[in-house]
């Protein structure tokens, strides 16, 4: 503009153009500078409402685990473990702040703060990251993936949100230059702009222990209020009727608590304190025939107040019927295979005028007791008869349907269905075959297993640790690389004529 053919009052315009210019950026810089520190300061006042919301939290559920221990401790480990990774990142970035703030005369003055030199220095080594910068680094992602692994299952929102404001990849450039995190975020800007990002990720961490808190107190209230703990509870009119008589009664729905803590429980006149799993139980002579009165009352508390619930009751004592009872101890069903105990007996009737009659069943230990061990076919009949105390007999029949030992599930280290584990342990890992939600505990030994790893051949393992072979192909397995593990075969200790299904393949992610 001051160059060239110009004369000397031209350039003297053009040149008092640049200084015009340079001046408007001057003041637009400064603006902007200070509009930072003015955003800095509004995110710290927010930081501060949002501790004391959060510690309010936390001071309530403390008395939460006063009064229900069972219902909430839980809750309240998981939550001081939250909040202790949020605090110790929250103070690790007030401690880089504090550092920043030392290197100026006048924290108060944004418009001074345009320097890049401190966290350029303090971060940054050419490309690189510092070890201070890698230590920031690593604060980020240990905070972020401490908080998921604490929710642990669910919440799935809450965790994308963490993943998103707490991301560390690397970030390309409007030129398309790829940089690290913390190089795109921090290298080259004006202190105040920085400070204001670290506030901003105090601020994050603050929202996000909040929405943790808030959702995991939520979560407990709606499993509480779930109708999933609602009880029907049918209410007769009265506890016995006759024979040819209508039934009339009503249903009604009831919570249950199974952790609900009593103070004070009264039934019949006497103090009880014989509960279990938020249960009365009641243990006291029926007396004789006719209608009884049960009447009481319980108690328990509700923040600083005493609840009590009255008790209001009546049952039947009647004479002892002739009909048989017949049951399963622990199912509707037999399995082939297994010792299935059974309680058989005749109601009014002593055990030793009681017998009982199956393919496989044979008698216990006990009064009442048998063992099936049916053998084959898809359903056993028992056959019972007993003699009353008058000396007529009586007998009752029923039916249950046998059914084979269910398919196991394959399992490596403990883990079941899609696992995700370091190479090393896989191949030191041993692989078994589990009944999961069957109501017997049955020892199982696997005999055989193939594994597949990516690119490698198929390689069959006689017993339930790797072999050399098995081995070779996993040390050639890549991070992220999918092993599946599959017809694993298996049989019953000590009762191999049992032929188990094959169980259900496992397939691992390798970690490293």
């Amino acid at each position: 503009m001051a160059g060239g053919k110009l004369s000397p009052r031209q350039k003297m315009i053009n040149l008092m153009y640049l200084v015009f210019i340079a001046m408007m950026a001057l003041n637009m810089s400064k603006e902007v500078l200070s509009a930072f520190g003015l955003m800095n300061e509004r995110i710290t006042d927010s930081n501060e409402s949002a501790t004391i919301r959060n510690n309010a939290f936390m001071d309530g559920l403390a008395s939460k685990v006063a009064e229900q221990p069972a219902k909430y401790e839980p809750l309240k480990a998981k939550a001081d473990a939250i909040d202790k990774l949020s605090t110790d990142f929250y103070s690790y970035l007030e401690s880089v702040k504090s550092g920043l703030l030392k290197s100026v005369k006048d924290p108060k003055k944004y418009e001074e703060m345009d320097r890049t030199d401190f966290l350029d220095e303090k971060w940054f080594n050419g490309d690189k990251l510092t070890k201070a910068g890698q230590e920031f680094l690593d604060q980020i992602k240990t905070y972020r993936e401490g908080v998921i692994q604490e929710l642990g299952e669910g919440n799935q929102d809450i965790q994308a949100d963490i993943r998103k404001k707490f991301a560390t990849d690397d970030q390309k450039t409007t030129d398309g230059i790829k940089k690290g995190w913390v190089n795109y975020h921090f290298e080259g800007f004006p202190m105040v702009a920085s400070l204001t990002k670290l506030t901003q990720l105090q601020a994050d961490v603050k929202t996000i222990e909040s929405e943790v808190l808030s959702s995991m107190l939520a979560g407990e209230q709606v499993k509480q209020l779930s109708m999933k703990n609602y009880t029907a509870i049918v209410i007769p009119d009265k506890t016995a009727f006759f024979s040819g008589e209508n039934f009339k009664g009503k249903v009604v729905l009831g919570r249950f608590d199974n952790t609900l803590n009593f103070e004070k429980i009264t039934i019949n006149g006497k103090e009880l304190d014989n509960t279990q799993a938020g249960q009365v139980l009641l243990d006291f002579p029926s007396g004789a025939v006719g209608e009884r009165d049960i009447k009481g009352s319980l108690q328990f508390k509700e923040g600083d107040e005493i609840v009590e619930i009255p008790i209001t009751s009546t049952y039947a004592v009647v004479p002892k019927p002739n009909s048989a009872t017949i049951s399963a101890d622990k199912m509707n069903v037999v399995y082939r295979g297994v010792d299935n105990p059974m309680t058989i007996s005749f109601a009014g009737v002593s055990d030793n005028n009681v017998t009982a009659s199956a393919p496989g069943l044979s008698k216990g230990s006990g009064t009442g007791k048998y063992v099936m061990r049916p053998g084959s076919g898809k359903e056993v009949t028992i056959n019972v008869n007993g003699k009353l105390p008058d000396g007529s007999p009586v007998n009752d029949k029923a039916s249950f349907r046998i059914k084979d030992i269910p398919k196991p599930s394959g399992t490596i280290a403990g883990q079941a269905d899609n696992v995700s584990l370091p190479k090393n342990n896989v191949e030191i890992a041993t692989v078994n075959a589990k009944l999961f939600d069957f109501d017997f505990d049955l020892d199982i030994n696997v005999t055989s297993f193939k594994i597949k790893v990516p690119g490698q051949p198929t390689v069959t393992v006689n017993g339930n640790k790797m072999n050399d072979q098995a081995r070779s192909a996993l040390r050639k397995a890549s991070r992220g690389d999918g092993v599946q593990i599959f017809e694993i075969k298996s049989e019953i200790k000590g009762n191999s004529s049992i032929k188990l299904l094959p169980a259900s393949p496992v397939f691992i992610e390798i970690s490293n």
